[in-house]
């Protein structure tokens, strides 16, 4: 009885993870972050459609938010990645194991920045899609370092506009998440993060439900009484289309 219901927990805080309901104010350090990725991704889901490949799936969080006929998680090959991750196929994150234009859409979410050479991955991800074919890419504008040593970049709309174009797409929708108060916030939540997190999952759920979950409510609340700034966000969400070989 108590394994189960310490089962149920657990995956009752996995889900708060990605797809944070009113419950993850409470549990998730990254609410504002997360919720705010979350929505940008519903609103542009449609978009991705047919045979899908997921760059660097994860727990394939975004998948029920899109139109796929087929979704196809990727990962690197690492003895962590396959005990852990949802993903299908595995690779040496340089060669896509897809023959060419055997794609209808490609999503990559928050993976771009751990990217050390993006111009080959874009080609990567171009040779992959059928013409016309959709991608759709994640990416911060503003974040503290993580996955050390493997985070290599932050992005603005320019360049990834730029980039992007570069390698044969055309931008076709953008978004800025959390481009308001909140994410001074969630700044300062991640500033706690690793801080004060332990080893320790009770600890960290006392810390997060009393000294963190305030100052998400805070911010939520600022965000919703001062205007947005388009120049200042959290993280770019691109739809772009592939134009040309």
């Amino acid at each position: 009885m108590i394994s189960q219901l310490k089962s149920k927990a657990v995956k009752l805080l996995l889900k708060q993870q990605f797809k944070p309901s009113l419950l993850g104010i409470f549990v998730n350090p990254y609410f504002i972050a997360r919720s705010g990725l979350y929505h940008a991704v519903q609103l542009l889901g449609s978009y991705i459609q047919g045979k899908t490949l997921d760059i660097g799936c994860g727990q394939k969080p975004y998948q029920s938010l899109c139109a796929s006929s087929e979704y196809i998680g990727l990962e690197l090959d690492t003895k962590e990645n396959r005990a852990f991750k949802k993903a299908d196929f595995f690779y040496d994150g340089k060669i896509l194991p897809f023959d060419n234009a055997s794609m209808d859409s490609v999503v990559s979410h928050q993976v771009f920045e751990h990217i050390f050479h993006p111009q080959a991955f874009l080609s990567e991800i171009h040779r992959v899609l059928k013409d016309n074919g959709i991608l759709m890419l994640s990416v911060p504008f503003v974040w503290d370092e993580h996955e050390q040593p493997y985070d290599f970049a932050r992005y603005s709309s320019f360049a990834l506009n730029a980039l992007l174009k570069e390698h044969g797409f055309e931008i076709i929708a953008f978004k800025k998440s959390v481009a308001n108060l909140a994410l001074i916030f969630q700044l300062i939540n991640a500033y706690l993060y690793k801080k004060l997190f332990t080893k320790n999952g009770y600890w960290n759920q006392l810390v997060c439900l009393f000294i963190m979950s305030p100052i998400t409510l805070l911010g939520l609340s600022f965000g919703k009484l001062f205007p947005n700034n388009p120049d200042l966000y959290l993280d770019n969400i691109v739809v772009a289309k592939k134009t040309h070989a």
